[in-house]
């Protein structure tokens, strides 16, 4: 009788103790399954502009808007010589509607008054080309215009890179890899596994000038360098085993 109650005892200490490490270990396992960890994966490629837009304002001051009209027709022709001279196509330029603002004569001391003395008019010519070299060179040396009494301004060029929709697919891809390969050397550093994805987010994409370190939270979009830097960024989540 004793040795059975014995026996008995010993059985069911042995199953509560089974049941205590089965229990605590289904324990760890729901605790896990409920942590996560959060990384940051990047993607980045260095890319030359394959379009250039370029626009170039002249104005002239007169005294009524007929003789300014004329005048700023003569300019355009001058204008659109000095491109052909360049090798640019007439074509290709876009030709804005001639502009007039009148100018008002100021009064002594030194406001506007409602007397018209003139009017200002002004037309604007817009290149774009993937001659990514030519467009830089013209909109440096187009202020040579200037000697044959025309008031050219030059802008800025804005330079743009075409197939940057085809690119974001593929550097999104990069991103969601290295978030992966980060993930899973954190988890390894703890002794822990990786598991299934739970959540991810894409960023947004930063398009800088080379070896700029410019960022924007709705994205930086860089027009003023030929040489530029794109960068991705995905956010993932995954479970940890």
């Amino acid at each position: 009788m004793n040795r059975g109650l014995w026996g008995l005892g010993i059985s069911l200490a042995l199953g509560l103790i089974i049941s205590s490490f089965v229990i605590s270990q289904k324990l760890v396992e729901m605790k896990l399954a409920n942590q996560v960890i959060t990384v940051k994966g990047y993607a980045e490629r260095k890319l030359s502009s394959d379009l250039a837009v370029w626009r170039g304002t002249f104005a002239v001051n007169s005294k009524d808007l007929v003789s300014g009209y004329a005048q700023i027709q003569s300019d355009l022709e001058k204008v659109l010589k000095y491109f052909d001279s360049k090798g640019v196509q007439r074509d290709s330029v876009g030709v804005s509607a001639v502009q007039n603002e009148a100018l008002y004569k100021m009064s002594s001391e030194g406001s506007a008054t409602n007397e018209i003395e003139g009017y200002r008019l002004s037309q604007t010519v817009t290149l774009q080309s993937n001659e990514i070299s030519r467009i830089d060179k013209l909109s440096k040396e187009s202020t040579v215009l200037i000697k044959d009494n025309i008031g050219f301004t030059s802008e800025q060029p804005e330079y743009y890179y075409t197939k940057i929709d085809d690119l974001k697919i593929e550097m999104l891809g990069e991103a969601a890899k290295d978030a992966k390969e980060r993930a899973v050397r954190l988890a390894e550093s703890s002794g822990n596994k990786v598991g299934a994805l739970r959540s991810a987010q894409q960023g947004v994409f930063q398009i800088t000038a080379q070896n700029s370190a410019n960022v924007s939270d709705y994205g930086e979009y860089n027009t003023s360098a030929i040489e530029k830097s794109i960068k991705a960024v995905v956010t993932m989540q995954y479970s940890i085993q």
